[in-house]
């Protein structure tokens, strides 16, 4: 097992996808990390900017 110093974020991170990579190589390594893709803007702050918008509306905006 390693010795892994579980307050340092970046080393945390930097052992956790070389385990990433060896379980699953660099291709499903990549795909496995894309689940994760924290997104952009704000929803809190959206949902608050169009309290009627209908699921029809949402709709038509994703085929834009």
């Amino acid at each position: 097992m390693l010795n892994v110093n579980l307050n340092n974020p970046i080393e945390i991170r930097t052992i956790g996808i070389q385990a990433l990579k060896e379980a699953l190589g660099p291709v499903g390594m990549v795909r496995f990390m894309q689940q994760y893709d924290m997104g952009y803007g704000d929803y809190t702050k959206e949902k608050y900017e169009n309290p009627d918008i209908s699921l029809d509306d949402i709709d038509l905006l994703l085929k834009q």
